[in-house]
Parts: structure tokens; C-alpha cells; sequence
């Protein structure tokens, strides 16, 4: 369908209000909201999560895409919820303890969104009690850790260890992330996986779930 096609190229072309336009155009038109984030949003997502692998599209691309993508969202969101809409999992993200550091983060909680996951976004500084109290109130699937700074990632085990002595540990999947975070580090401190990127993320988070 034409509609859906447009809206899916305004958002891989950045075009925040042409999205929320045409979004409003589509339920407009008696469009489902679940179709419309379908047919249109999480395929462009796909899409620019496919640029950024290439090289034909950087952060600052992914965070406008991500945030056209976002704003459609916000009108649809309230109908989805309506309609009880089953999303294809629920992810609790924030950075950890001490790291102010959001845009990589926020980056990846948009696309996930975009994904058709419901995302809690805790923000920055997330102290472990705060997932620990995230995930007994919001029951997601998966938690998603962020650092920037190799002081602030050995926030990361304190919170697994939080879940851990919750009795929460086993029912959730742990992802982190962040500039100094590795596989291997993951591996240590006994994460699910690792992501070194929003693209990668959304594809770990779907493998997760």
C-alpha cells in the first residue's frame, strides 16, 4: 500500500513531522495501528538497522530516523495498548550507576521501540535496586545494561548480582553495551549477550526473546 510505503520512507529519511503526518493520515483512513507499525515502522527500522551495517548511514542518521520512528509511535501507542496488542517483548534498559552517558542508549531503546518491543527506558545512572525494582513491577524479558566509561560498566555485575539475590536472575536475559564493554567482559560477569552497537542490539534482543 502506497500510505505505508510512504511513511515507511519518512522515516528512513529522517522526516519526523512527515511521519506523524502520515501516521495520523493512516488511522485517519481506518488503518489498524498494529498494522501500521508493522507494514511501516518496524520495516524501516529493519532497513536503516541494514544502512548502518553497510556504512550508508551513521548515529547521528539512526538517532532522526529512530527519533521519526519514535514520534509516529507516540501516536500510536495509546491504541496499540487499547487494542491489547501482543509486542514482541518487553526490555527494561538504562546506563548504569554514575554514567550520565544516554544518547547511545536512548539510541537503542528508540530502536527497539522501532523493533515492536515495549521499552521501559530508566535513563541514566540506573542504580541496581532501580532494575532490580523495574523488573519486579514491569516483568520484562530482557534487562539492557549501558556504559561508556570502564569505571561505570563494574556497575554492571552489581546489578546481575542484585537480580540475583531478588531471585529474579532467572527470569530475565541480561544484554549490555557501551563503548568499553566486550564480548568477553559480558562473558565474565555472566550476561546473556553482548551488543557493541543499537543495530546489533536490536538483533541480539529478538535472538534473546
Amino acid at each position: 500500500m502506497a500510505l505505508y510505503e510512504d511513511l515507511k520512507v519518512a522515516v528512513i529519511d529522517m522526516e519526523v513531522e512527515r511521519a506523524v503526518e502520515l501516521t495520523k493520515k493512516a488511522l485517519d483512513e481506518g488503518k489498524k495501528a498494529e498494522d501500521i507499525m508493522n507494514s511501516s515502522l518496524v520495516l524501516a527500522m529493519d532497513i536503516v538497522g541494514e544502512q548502518y551495517d553497510k556504512g550508508e548511514k551513521y548515529v547521528p542518521e539512526m538517532l532522526l530516523s529512530a527519533k521519526a520512528m519514535k514520534a509516529a509511535m507516540e501516536v500510536l501507542h495509546p491504541l496499540l495498548v487499547e487494542s491489547g496488542v501482543e509486542m514482541r517483548g518487553k526490555i527494561a534498559i538504562g546506563t548504569v550507576e554514575g554514567d550520565l552517558h544516554d544518547i547511545g542508549q536512548n539510541l537503542v531503546s528508540m530502536m527497539l521501540e522501532g523493533a515492536g518491543f515495549d521499552v521501559i527506558n530508566l535513563g541514566a545512572e540506573t542504580p541496581a535496586d532501580t532494575f532490580v525494582q523495574s523488573v519486579k513491577e514491569n516483568k520484562p524479558d530482557i534487562v539492557g545494561m549501558s556504559a561508556l566509561l570502564t569505571t561505570t560498566m563494574l556497575h554492571m555485575p552489581e546489578v546481575i548480582d542484585a537480580l540475583k539475590q531478588a531471585g529474579l536472575r532467572d527470569q530475565v536475559k541480561v544484554m549490555i553495551g557501551g563503548a568499553p564493554v566486550t564480548q568477553e567482559y559480558a562473558d565474565k560477569i555472566g550476561a546473556d549477550g553482548y551488543a557493541p552497537d543499537a543495530a546489533s542490539a536490536v538483533k541480539l534482543a529478538k535472538s534473546l526473546c
